[in-house]
């Protein structure tokens, strides 16, 4: 695990995760609830796909977007699956330096893609409200995947370099974690080198990623804009309706990451316990409850799987 270096410090070649600070003789039991957060986030989001896949009434852009989603969400829950269940049910908390730089790739990669997709939706929704004769021709489905591609291609690009600096950074004497799997502005808080480089790179990535959060609030104000401007009350609430699960998953997704992101950048005296919940919820919240938001609000996805099910919609 250390490698000497000299009389004053070593090299460390694997870090130690954490889990919840003062429950660690109830771990097993904390891993039954998170083991059933990850089963049904699976189910869901699965479900999802499948529905969108077999039904041919939902093979429309909205829906496509919709798939992206769900794999984003996949990919999260499967990123800290490994570590977190190492924690909880094996309470094994060391983990390599390599597959804690592999872990947090996949894990920021996912979390750009997935705050891509939210854009991505949000312009759906503006240009289904705000130019809905012209929707079909300007959202086909072949501009649907190319839009698709070029943003998955951009979240992997934006996140590759993030391993490879930390790679080069050397690590003595701290390998405490502060959470139950890695991320990069965690793991280069141990570093003895200069990690200058990480730092800039870091808020780089971060600010892409609030980026996202700016269009989005954008689009939103158009959106409104064109809603107001309906003279009818009830066409209104129907237009906004459109919105809701869209609305319902930005905040899900970024509630808890901005949060994290300035507690770990500018908080001070923050408590360790609240750091760890709020980062747990980051990547455990939004893949259980964007299917479950989805299928509430959204008739057609609801009334597909109910007859996939054999039961009748509502």
């Amino acid at each position: 695990m250390m490698i000497p270096l000299n009389t004053s410090e070593v090299e460390i070649s694997a870090f130690l995760l954490i889990g919840i600070p003062g429950l660690e003789h109830v771990h097993f039991w904390i891993a039954i609830p998170i083991c059933l957060i990850y089963l049904l986030a699976t189910v869901g989001n699965c479900t999802i796909l499948f529905v969108i896949k077999t039904e041919p009434s939902l093979q429309e852009p909205m829906y496509y977007f919709l798939s992206m989603l769900a794999l984003s969400d996949l990919g999260l829950s499967f990123s800290s699956l490994p570590t977190m269940l190492k924690i909880f049910v094996f309470n094994s908390m060391k983990v390599s330096a390599d597959a804690c730089f592999s872990q947090e790739f996949f894990i920021h990669g996912f979390t750009s893609m997935e705050s891509s997709v939210l854009l991505i939706m949000s312009f759906d929704c503006y240009i289904a409200i705000c130019n809905p004769l012209r929707y079909s021709t300007i959202l086909t489905s072949s501009r649907v995947l190319h839009i698709g591609l070029v943003f998955a291609i951009k979240s992997i690009l934006l996140v590759l370099p993030l391993p490879f600096t930390l790679k080069r950074l050397r690590y003595c004497n701290k390998y405490l974690l502060s959470h139950s799997y890695c991320l990069h502005q965690d793991v280069m808080k141990l570093s003895c080198s200069d990690n200058r480089v990480n730092f800039y790179y870091g808020l780089f990535v971060a600010l892409c990623m609030m980026s996202d959060t700016v269009f989005i609030a954008v689009s939103y104000v158009f959106i409104l804009k064109t809603v107001l401007g309906i003279a009818s009350h009830g066409q209104r609430l129907k237009a906004l309706n459109t919105c809701v699960s869209h609305i319902c998953a930005v905040l899900i997704f970024y509630v808890p990451i901005i949060t994290l992101a300035i507690m770990h950048r500018f908080a001070m005296n923050k408590s360790p316990l609240a750091m760890i919940l709020i980062a747990d919820t980051f990547l455990l919240v939004p893949p259980l409850m964007n299917p479950i938001v989805y299928c509430v609000k959204t008739q057609q996805i609801r009334g597909k799987i109910l007859k996939k099910l054999g039961l009748k919609s509502k």
